[in-house]
Parts: structure tokens; sequence; C-alpha cells
């Protein structure tokens, strides 16, 4: 069985995940896991499908058609599993909204080795205050000896610094 990882985007209409579905679906694919989200007016996001190996370049064909509602790029997903974590790490995020956030807070888990797994961010208006708040939410994989005091430590500096209110838990 393949694995492809798909990358959609298009602009935004009813429909667009119903076509991709059914093109996924018709050539012998399994949507296994995504992710989309409406963003700016585009439609965009990842879907991982299994697919039996010789079907996997039929799928990929069929797909190509779709750029007139979806431009989607396919890239082999890996065979093997990586090892499970010990457990992970999720980081909450508000502050007034500046340049740079997310690399701040990015080069901080990257500097203790941790990959983000998932991160989910928006702007919104602040209430009472005016401008606009960033709000963001990130889970990384843990190992068991990973020292959380000096992470913690490190993003509470960083916190400081930037003026924004995080919060780690670890499970």
């Amino acid at each position: 069985m393949a694995t492809l990882v798909l990358s959609v985007i298009g602009d935004d209409r009813a429909g667009l995940v119903n076509a991709l579905a059914d093109v996924i679906s018709a050539h012998g694919g399994n949507w296994e896991r995504s992710q989309l989200a409406e963003l700016a007016g585009k439609f965009a996001g990842i879907v991982v499908v299994g697919v039996p190996d010789e079907r996997s370049d039929e799928l990929a064909a069929a797909l190509q058609p779709l750029a007139g509602l979806l431009e989607v790029a396919i890239h082999p997903g890996l065979q093997s599993k990586p090892a499970p974590a010990a457990g992970q790490v999720q980081i909450d995020l508000i502050g007034n909204d500046h340049p740079g956030i997310v690399r701040d807070v990015s080069g901080v888990l990257a500097s203790h080795g941790l990959s983000i797994e998932r991160l989910l961010t928006e702007t919104r208006e602040a209430p009472m205050a005016g401008g606009l708040l960033f709000e963001a939410h990130l889970t990384a994989p843990l190992a068991a000896d990973h020292d959380l005091v000096a992470l913690q430590s490190d993003l509470e500096h960083l916190a400081s610094e930037i003026l924004v209110d995080i919060s780690l838990a670890a499970g």
C-alpha cells in the first residue's frame, strides 16, 4: 500500500472536498487523515491517502484535472511510521500581534530539538483594547527524558521579551 500526501489549494467554494474525495475513491484510494481550512478566501490543506501500489500512478494522474478547482501537489509519504514519542507538549500563546512571534517560538522549540506536530494560529480583534491579538496553539512530541523545566524557562523568558502570554502543558 502506498501513502500519498496531497497538498491542495483553490478558491473557496462549495464542493471542493467532494470533488477531491470522488477522485480518491474512484481510484481505490482511502482518505486517511486531513487538515483543511478556508484562509483568506482560499481553501487549502493536506490530505493523507492510502492507495494500492498498482493504482498510485493512476490516482496521481486523475488528480491533475482538478486544477480547475484545486491545485493538487502529490508527495510520497513515509512507508514506515516514526517511533511514538513518550508524550507531548501543548503550548498556547496569546498577545498583541506583531511580526516574528512564530519565528521566535519555533526557534525556542528548535533549540530544544522539538519538532512541531501541529500549529494553529489566528489573529482577531482585541476586545476593548483595539488592535489585533495573535493566538497560537501548538503541539510537539516529547521524549521521556526531555528537560521540561529548561523549556518552560526559555519560553517564559521569550514571553517577557515579546510581551505575550505563553502556557505549557505536558502529557
